[in-house]
This record gives C-alpha cells, sequence and structure tokens, in this order.
C-alpha cells in the first residue's frame, strides 16, 4: 500500500465522531460512497479498545475486498498501530501530529512497508519533514481549513503569533514547499471542494461531513462525485506519481573490490566475496582471475584469466567507482600476481587484504613456488594485513626460514612476529586449523618501540591484539577464510580501525556459520544473508551485538513491558516461558523478569530487537506466539528501571 495509496477522500473517524451509530458500520458505508482512504481517532482510547475497533474497520475493508485500494492508517497512536499489525490487522500505517511521538521513531517502530502520515499546518513545520530522513513520512496532513468543532484547539499559528486558517494562496504555498503529497481538511463541506480543486492539494480530509451525515454513504457519494468532476482522473494520478516518487534524495556507499576466482556453486571466491560485502554495508566491485567449476565436492576445472585482463579490469574500477578497500583472494599464477600489484600501485589502492592462499587444509599445496614468491615479494608489503589460517602461516615462516610449529597460542603469536617482521604489514593468524578454538591474533608492527638494532624478522617490535572467538559445530564451512577477509575490508572501507573492523568480521563470519545453512553433498556454503533474516533460536550474550550506549547521540530511551507467551500448549508451558525469559536476560538490558511478564530498557531499537528475538523463541518451536508490548519512549531519561526500584525500596525503608 505504501506507494499506491490514494489521498482523494480521506475519512478520519472514531466512535466519538457517530452519533452513537458503530464506527465500523459508518466506515462500511463511506467505503459503499467511495472513500479512498481511512483514518481511526479514538479519543480517548487504551490500545485495547483502539486495537479491537481497527480489526473491526479492516474487516469492513477486506469485505468489499479494498485492501489492496484503501488504506488505513490509526490516528496519533503508534503503540496500537504497532500491536494491531502484530496480532495481524491490517493496519497500513499511522498518522501523527507536531506533539506526537517522532516520525523517526514512528518509522522504525511500523517498519519500511508501513504508511506514515504527519500534519503540518505551516511552511515551517514542512520544511522540517523534508529534513527527516528520507523515507520517513509519506504525505503531511494541513489545516484547518475552517474552525471546527472536533478540533478547536488546531489553528495555523504564525511566527508573530497571529492566527489563521488556511486559504488557496496558503495551501498551494504548503504544496509547493513539500516534498510529498498534501491533504487538506478542517471543517471541509461539498461547497468548499471547488476551492480545493483548484490547488494543489491531493485531495480532503472530513470529519463530520461524512460521520454526522444521516446518510454516511449518500454524504461520501457527493463528496467523491464532485471532487472527480472538478479535478480529473488524470491530475489524480498525477498526484498519486508524486506520492510514488516525494522521495528522490540519493545515497551512497563505499566502493569494496574483490581480486579473485570465481565459485561456480556460490560458497567461495568472488561470490561469497560481494555476498559479504553487500551484507556488511558495502557496494562490491571484482576483477575476476580466474574461473572454476566447483561445487562442495571440490573443483573440477580451472581457467586462468590472462593477465592483461586482469589489470584492466582493476583499472576500469578505479576509473569510475574507486573503491575504498580491495580483498585479494586466490590468484595462482606470478603473473597474474604481478598485473595486480602493478595495478593496485598506480590507482594508489588503498585497505588492501590480502587471504593468501596457499595451503589447503589437508596440507596440499595450491599455487606454485613462483606464484609464493611473487604474493609475498609484490602483494603482502601493500597489505593493510593479511589473513593466513595456521597451515599458511606455517608455510610462511618456512619460506622465511624461521619454521615455527604451531600448538598455541604462544606459536601463534610467534608465527605471526616472524611474518610482519619480514613482510612489513600486519599478519591476522586465523585459530581453527589444528586448534580447538576460534581465537585469532593480529601481529602489527609498533615502529613506535624501534628493533633494538636486531636484523631478524622475529626481532621486529609488535603489538598484539586477540580475538577470542566462539567455535561452531557446523561441518559446512566453504568460504570461511573469504568471507572473514572481506568483511574485514568491507568493515575498513567504512572507516573502522583494522582491529575494530576485524571483530566487527569476526561477528558477521560466527553469525553466518550459526546460521548452520545446509547444502551440497560436500562441506556447504554459509548462509550470507543470515543478519537479514528472523531469527530462529535464541541466540547467546556472546554472539549479540552491545546495546546501544546511552551516551550514544542517536540513542533513544525506552522502557518495554512486555509479555510473551505461547498459545495451545499445556504441561511444557514452563519450560517454554523460561526460555523466553532467558533469552531476554541474555539481551545485556536491564529488566525484571518474571515469568510470564518483563519490564525491559534501552534504545528503542534494542528493546524491539530482544522482544523480537524472545518471541521467535516459541516461534521456531512452531507454536503461535502472542506478544503484549507497550513502549514508554523517553529520549530525555535515563536509568528508569534503575531509580523505580531504589524509589521503592526508601519508601518501604
Amino acid at each position: 500500500m505504501r506507494n499506491s495509496f490514494d489521498l482523494s477522500a480521506y475519512f478520519v473517524v472514531g466512535p466519538q465522531d457517530c452519533g452513537g451509530r458503530d464506527v465500523a458500520d459508518v466506515v462500511g458505508q463511506a467505503l459503499d460512497g467511495g472513500a479512498t482512504f481511512i483514518q481511526l481517532r479514538v479519543k480517548p482510547g487504551d490500545v485495547a479498545d483502539i486495537v479491537h475497533d481497527a480489526g473491526r474497520i479492516a474487516d469492513e475493508i477486506a469485505a468489499r475486498k479494498l485492501q489492496d485500494k484503501v488504506a488505513f492508517v490509526i490516528d496519533d497512536r503508534v503503540d496500537a498501530a504497532y500491536e494491531a499489525r502484530a496480532n495481524g490487522v491490517k493496519v497500513d500505517g499511522v498518522h501523527i501530529g507536531q506533539d506526537d511521538v517522532s516520525p523517526v521513531i514512528a518509522r522504525q517502530l511500523l517498519g519500511p512497508d508501513a504508511i506514515v502520515g504527519l500534519s503540518a499546518k505551516t511552511l515551517a513545520e514542512v520544511e522540517a519533514a523534508n529534513a527527516l530522513p528520507c523515507g520517513t513520512v509519506d504525505y503531511l496532513g494541513a489545516g484547518p481549513l475552517h474552525e471546527t468543532a472536533t478540533k478547536p484547539d488546531c489553528i495555523v499559528t504564525d511566527a508573530d503569533g497571529s492566527t489563521h486558517t488556511l486559504d488557496a494562496a496558503r495551501i498551494d504555498a504548503l504544496c509547493a514547499a513539500s516534498d510529498y503529497p498534501v491533504v487538506v481538511g478542517g471543517g471541509v463541506k461539498l461547497a468548499d471542494l471547488p476551492l480545493l480543486a483548484g490547488t494543489r492539494a491531493a485531495g480532503w480530509f472530513v470529519v463530520s461531513a461524512i460521520a454526522a451525515a444521516a446518510d454516511p454513504e449518500e454524504a461520501t457519494r457527493e463528496l467523491v462525485l464532485t471532487w472527480r468532476t472538478l479535478r480529473p482522473a488524470s491530475a489524480d494520478n498525477a498526484d498519486q506519481v508524486a506520492t510514488e516518487e516525494s522521495c528522490t534524495k540519493t545515497t551512497t556507499l563505499p566502493a569494496v573490490l574483490t581480486v579473485a576466482g570465481t565459485d561456480s556453486s556460490g560458497g567461495a571466491g568472488i561470490p561469497a566475496d560481494m555476498k559479504t560485502m553487500m551484507a556488511n554495508g558495502v557496494f562490491a566491485e571484482c576483477a575476476v582471475a580466474a574461473i572454476t567449476a566447483q561445487n562442495t565436492t571440490g573443483v573440477q576445472a580451472v581457467a586462468n584469466v590472462e593477465p592483461a585482463i586482469i589489470g584492466a579490469q582493476i583499472d576500469s574500477v578505479f576509473a569510475d567507482i574507486p573503491p575504498a578497500a580491495v580483498k585479494i583472494g586466490m590468484v595462482s599464477t606470478a603473473a597474474a600476481i604481478g598485473a595486480i600489484a602493478d595495478a593496485l600501485e598506480r590507482n594508489h589502492a588503498t585497505n588492501i587484504v590480502v587471504d593468501p592462499v596457499m595451503v589447503a587444509t589437508s596440507g596440499a599445496k595450491l599455487v606454485d613456488d613462483d606464484a609464493v614468491a611473487a604474493l609475498t615479494e609484490r602483494l603482502f608489503p601493500l597489505a593493510a594485513v593479511i589473513t593466513p589460517n595456521i597451515p599458511e602461516t606455517e608455510a610462511l615462516c618456512e619460506l622465511i626460514g624461521e619454521p615455527v610449529e604451531i600448538v598455541d597460542e604462544a606459536t601463534m603469536v610467534a608465527a605471526g612476529r616472524r611474518i610482519a617482521g619480514r613482510f612489513g604489514c600486519a599478519v591476522l593468524v586465523k585459530g581453527g586449523h589444528g586448534t580447538k578454538d576460534a581465537n585469532d591474533v593480529l601481529v602489527e608492527l609498533d615502529d613506535s618501540r624501534g628493533t633494538g638494532g636486531s636484523e631478524t624478522a622475529s626481532a621486529a617490535a609488535t603489538r598484539e591484539t586477540w580475538f577470542h572467538g566462539e567455535r561452531i559445530d557446523n561441518p559446512n564451512t566453504h568460504g570461511t577464510g573469504c568471507t572473514l577477509s572481506s568483511a574485514i575490508a568491507s568493515n575498513l572501507a567504512k572507516g573502522l580501525a583494522l582491529p575494530d573492523a576485524i571483530q566487527a568480521a569476526k561477528d558477521y563470519l560466527t553469525g553466518a556459520l550459526r546460521a548452520q545453512l545446509d547444502l551440497g553433498a560436500g562441506s556447504g556454503p554459509m548462509d550470507h544473508a543470515w543478519a537479514w533474516r528472523e531469527p530462529r533460536t535464541s541466540q547467546s550474550s556472546a554472539a549479540k551485538s552491545a546495546p546501544k550506549s546511552p551516551d550514544d547521540e542517536s540513542y533513544v530511551n525506552t522502557v518495554g513491558a512486555v509479555a510473551i507467551a505461547p498459545s495451545g500448549v499445556g504441561e511444557e508451558l514452563d519450560e517454554y516461558v523460561a526460555e523466553v525469559v532467558r533469552a531476554i536476560r541474555e539481551s545485556g538490558l536491564p529488566n525484571e523478569t518474571n515469568a510470564m511478564f518483563t519490564n525491559l530498557e534501552g534504545d528503542l531499537d534494542d528493546v524491539l530487537r530482544t522482544v523480537r528475538d524472545a518471541a521467535m523463541v516459541l516461534a521456531s518451536e512452531g507454536h503461535r506466539t502472542q506478544v503484549t508490548l507497550k513502549l514508554d519512549i523517553r529520549p530525555s531519561f535515563r536509568g528508569q528501571l534503575a531509580e523505580k526500584v531504589a524509589k521503592v525500596n526508601r519508601l518501604l525503608g
């Protein structure tokens, strides 16, 4: 509905407006008369009452098969719209006023498919709406055309304190200034339609003209037919095109280039690199160094690309969309490596991550000695970091004449120091091969400490950073090295420091392994889009990103009251609810949790994420799951849960 709603005949109504008649019946009659947009306004009303009325109105819309033609929003109450949508009621969104919840928060709560309307009756308010992040709101509501009994306090107040209603000139000024379509109302009657039709308004909204009419259907029909006569269909269509195209602000992304071979199964090489880059928020580019025929059981054929063509691809990318980082994967010939190094040097490439694919897990060599020499002599000195696994690390130490057998953390560090000292680049020695953990160590040269006059690689001054990871029991690990190095490059392109880029990349890789994708007869690929999918099980706190700090500028303090329970279970109820409680307690957010009800506090996104993850514990078991959620969004507050407990303790004293 978000890209196709029709504002031309907008009906605002609530139980208080219908003169004792049933609100759903009045809406049904308005729909029969041709209403194109329904807004439920219940004042006052609690969430349960609003959701109940919304469900009945949604049924009226569906009964006429208009659910894809008539948009339905709730006035002001984002909490009610959220709950209704969570309960399966087809509420398309919300309309909010200037003094209600922020439209940015409304968008975060309701998601990208929701319609969000915003009241704006002055040029300053229209300009503020235009300045919101692109995609936050979809239309503006302006008024009043006349002072009304339903909203007596709604009047336009200018900067000098003067007050007035809207006229044709003011309506056109608002519409001209707005990036969004504008619907106008406030005391609108049939006699006002000629004036409105002569303006740039996308449509009209009414309350009493329909809700208080003796025959709501006939009153709506007369309004709609008059509007269509005054404003031909072609003009209305133009308004709707404006709705779809109102968000025209451009965006940009840092680009990252992968230079590697293809993998026809999609699990490693360039396909894995590009999926990883996209999942990590950058624009992926590629230069193909080799074409392979392979699947999860092995490589059946390889065709190397001519070195000149590899270099031309790199030049072409840098000439148009220059990458902020480069990942180098498996390149099997010295000539190709030389062409890549030449191209990177002449294009002044930075943030180069080299995954030195040299040795198979079995210990077999994958590239010849000339290629290894070219790799170490031409590409390593250009690299911000290289990412060898343990067999590759041992092979590199053997190459420089300082062999190390890696058996523990101390020997991982010793090997990394030797390689960093010899080739002048940072080294991420990856655990996992031959060790029983997933811990990696970053060894960086520390020029500030010097070498003490020694000329040996092992004596180079270095600093080490350990990354302790969770070892996931998953036999499907095809493309893990490609994925990690591509994620590191992506994070460097986004401006992260090297240690932070590595930690973020490890977190991403851990999530991909935990997703337990199982494809193919051999060692299968991972789910690179795991973070975009609904969680299937509760994740451990170690694998989740830390909740947003209250000191973060974008932190929106929120206290949530949530009850989550499965429907249709018997004696095992306690076991499932206990798992919900576990998920909430592991969220990292302050919480007060008992068997069936939880208060929790944190940034709005973190609270919603925790509720979703906890609910999915039950959904993953196939249970119909009931979620009741109330939010108190108070951006200027912090630590409300602890303060309330402390206050009670003081009173009980």
